[in-house]
């Protein structure tokens, strides 16, 4: 598989300054796969200014940052040939142009529970998080008030027919143009429909260190069991209950015999807007891929893309 984010080439021609592009590579591990591209590139006048690299569970994994200046062929064939270079050898490739980055858009999914939603917004609002949120969607209005202090747009439909907020809800994804889905405590399984048409693009917040205390009422079950360690984890949702691939867990302590059932759920609920908030903020920096099922850290374009941008002003 293979894809780019470009639109119209043009015929080369002399530019006053750098033409940044990052060229992404994942596939299996095999030999040679830096110097066929690098030959690739260069041999196409083509200047790789960095590059960052790594094996994961035998996949490889590459971020090049290129300066296109020089090139001396039509940017749609250089890019038309690194795709198929990554053909030949099994390889997925894509090409992120600088000039043409678009700022992720984020559908953040509420219900009754504030926490999460409170976080994600300070954070979106502090630019924490590199995206714009296009929406805020609930089952109720109870959150209307959290997205006004943020001056997020907000739409609730009631879930009394489940067949008719999924249609909706799926309506408004497709309307915001949402890239990524976020489950702020949403309190509802999506269906398999708006799942799929999201794939690795919904992420969840389940309040246990998955895959233990599934399901309903999480802490619940971990203060009655008498453990002393509960956490969170923060994953991609799939057709599949709580088993979608981990993005992050972290943890907290209980004092069992002192901390109440309130005090871990205190606890449990300040975790959660965190390593939520962190996984989005991996994703929105293209930190992280899904292979095999499972998650896997790179450097990130954006990344690559601002030191890019921070030396062409420099």
């Amino acid at each position: 598989m293979s894809s780019v984010s470009t639109a119209n080439s043009s015929s080369p021609a002399p530019l006053a300054g750098p033409v940044l592009a990052v060229v992404s590579v994942l596939g299996k591990d095999q030999k040679g796969v830096v110097a066929q591209f690098a030959t690739y590139l260069a041999e196409r006048g083509a200047n790789i200014e960095d590059i960052a690299q790594h094996v994961v569970r035998g996949f490889f994994l590459m971020d090049m940052l290129v300066d296109l200046k020089d090139t001396t062929v039509d940017l749609s064939e250089l890019i038309t040939g690194l795709l198929g270079l990554g053909g030949t050898m099994g390889m997925e490739v894509r090409v992120h142009l600088h000039s043409q980055r678009r700022t992720r858009r984020v559908a953040l999914l509420a219900s009754k529970e504030p926490h999460c939603l409170d976080r994600l917004a300070a954070d979106f609002a502090a630019g924490t998080l590199h995206g714009e949120v296009a929406c805020v969607l609930a089952n109720h209005p109870d959150l209307e008030p959290v997205a006004a202090k943020y001056g997020l747009p907000f739409a609730w439909h009631p879930h009394d027919d489940l067949e008719a907020h999924f249609e909706w809800l799926h309506a408004e994804l497709t309307k915001h143009g949402a890239d990524l889905v976020v489950l702020a405590r949403y309190m509802r399984i999506l269906p398999e429909r708006i799942v799929r048409a999201f794939r690795h693009k919904v992420i969840n917040i389940h309040p246990s260190l998955l895959p233990y205390f599934p399901g309903a009422a999480p802490y619940k079950q971990a203060f009655d069991s008498g453990v002393r360690v509960h956490g969170c984890t923060a994953h991609f949702v799939t057709e599949q209950l709580d088993e979608g691939p981990v993005i992050l867990q972290d943890v907290f302590h209980i004092n069992v015999g002192t901390d109440t059932l309130d005090d871990v759920k205190r606890h449990g609920l300040e975790l959660e807007a965190k390593v939520l908030s962190r996984a989005v903020q991996l994703f929105l920096d293209e930190e992280l891929v899904v292979v095999e099922g499972k998650v896997i850290f790179k450097p990130g374009i954006s990344r690559f893309l601002d030191r890019g941008a921070a030396g062409r002003a420099g």
